[in-house]
């Protein structure tokens, strides 16, 4: 089920909101509690019911692994715990990776099982591991099963993020069984959940068609096109991430708990260490505090901090997929998060803005390589970008404007505005901390956000999230 389906919106999350606060009216609060894990196990089981005993047996094998750990703290059942869940995601996401890998190499035809990877698997598995971990370390008390169920599956942000802290979550759970209607909520709610629906439909899927269209014909494409394929790709994870990330917090909100910040407006980043600051912020907390500091974080030599990052970094790639594209990604990113430690010891300040103009290329170009089917695509698309085309001095630009009826003027007007609106805009969050009252023009907006998304609805199927493959 899709946040920017009908189903979702007009049917799921209302009647879970009224049951829930129904319940709550009537003092069943344990019932309440009970409801949103029902409703958010029929919401991940939506996709593939099959799957619903893999994140049941993982809330009760992690919770009872908690409780151990939370008794006798003992190393040996820590690393048990944390090998068992990363088995777990190895063999659903990297086994096919890891055998065609292995028949490349020895010219051998092991057949691949094909195995689908299941929903949120990457979420939840990360979510735990720092559970358990801090149960080792006796960082939490939380002793409620139901609570644990709920801050594991939670709807919201099940499916893709935040990566939420149980320090972060629940304690809200706790108290979530004496909380009733609140109406300001509500409407914070439905405003920022519209704001990201706003971002999905209007922005990041009309941004996908002049993508898929380049990169599904990158021989094709002059250098001007080139630029504009990776552009667009670039602009379309941005709003589509964004606006899923507003999508989370605003349903959340519904029912008066609040998600961590998971976005942060990335392309106004001044440097690589800015951008992930800024760029799926609980992945970034997590990738520190769970790997690069028990790596040894930066309290060694130089060369041992800096084979930390890379370390971490190529873990982060292979947590997004398991492709050599995502490797080659996260190989980049720490890259240049050395480099930018590199040069920070020199005491050398660029320019603000040339500061800016550099991070925002290199982004771009790393992205090629989250993007492309294969490595060789990403080269092939990188190299058009670089070589002036002869061939093509006056680019038709047919391979991009055939995806779509907004024609050239359109994409270049589509393109500019929203690149303008992401460098200069204020974000999610800054609009909703500004507005101390809810009035018409909210109200018109949401409506009309909600309006266009049912009508494009019934002409075609709502387009998944990015990071849904992740």
């Amino acid at each position: 089920m899709l946040f920017n389906s009908s189903l979702f919106i007009f049917v799921f999350l209302p009647i879970t909101v009224a049951v829930y606060f129904a319940l709550n009216h009537k003092q069943k609060r344990s019932a309440a509690k009970f409801w949103l894990v029902l409703a958010s196990l029929f919401f991940y089981g939506y996709w593939n019911p099959l799957y619903l005993p893999l994140i049941s047996a993982s809330i009760l094998i992690n919770y009872g692994l908690g409780l151990r750990l939370r008794a006798h703290s003992k190393k040996a059942e820590l690393i048990f715990g944390i090998t068992l869940n990363v088995a777990l995601l190895a063999y659903f996401k990297y086994t096919d990776f890891f055998l065609e890998n292995l028949n490349h190499a020895f010219n051998t035809d092991i057949p691949l099982p094909e195995i689908i990877l299941p929903l949120a698997i990457s979420f939840f598995t990360f979510q735990q591991i720092a559970y358990l971990v801090d149960c080792y370390r006796a960082k939490t008390d939380e002793h409620n099963f139901l609570n644990y169920s709920l801050f594991v599956s939670f709807f919201p942000q099940l499916i893709a993020g935040p990566i939420v802290h149980h320090k972060q979550m629940m304690p809200q759970f706790a108290q979530l069984g004496q909380s009733n209607a609140h109406w300001d909520n509500i409407a914070k709610g439905l405003l920022i959940f519209s704001i990201g629906l706003f971002k999905k439909v209007f922005i990041a899927d009309h941004f996908a068609l002049w993508a898929d269209s380049g990169y599904a014909q990158v021989d094709q494409l002059s250098s001007a096109e080139a630029w504009i394929t990776s552009l667009c790709y670039t602009f379309q994870l941005y709003f589509d991430f964004s606006g899923y990330s507003d999508m989370a917090i605003g349903a959340a909100l519904l029912f008066n708990i609040k998600l961590p910040m998971n976005f942060n407006s990335p392309y106004k980043a001044v440097s690589i260490q800015d951008f992930w600051r800024r760029w799926h912020i609980t992945l970034s907390h997590f990738l520190r505090d769970y790997i690069y500091i028990p790596l040894g974080g930066n309290r060694k030599r130089e060369i041992q901090t800096c084979n930390n990052i890379l370390i971490t970094f190529l873990i982060g790639g292979l947590w997004h997929g398991a492709g050599w594209t995502f490797v080659i990604w996260g190989a980049l990113h720490g890259l240049a998060l050395v480099i930018h430690r590199t040069w920070q010891g020199t005491g050398v300040k660029i320019p603000r803005l040339a500061a800016w103009a550099l991070t925002f290329l290199f982004v771009n170009f790393a992205w090629i390589f989250f993007r492309a089917d294969s490595p060789a695509q990403a080269i092939n698309l990188i190299e058009k970008m670089l070589i002036p085309d002869i061939a093509h001095p006056s680019p038709s630009f047919s391979v991009l404007t055939n995806a779509t009826d907004l024609g050239l003027y359109g994409l270049a007007m589509h393109l500019a505005f929203f690149a303008i609106l992401a460098f200069r805009g204020r974000n999610s969050m800054q609009i909703l901390s500004t507005q101390r009252h809810f009035h018409l023009g909210h109200s018109v907006f949401i409506l009309v956000t909600l309006l266009y998304t049912y009508i494009s609805g019934l002409n075609s199927h709502a387009a998944p999230f990015l990071y849904f493959n992740f």
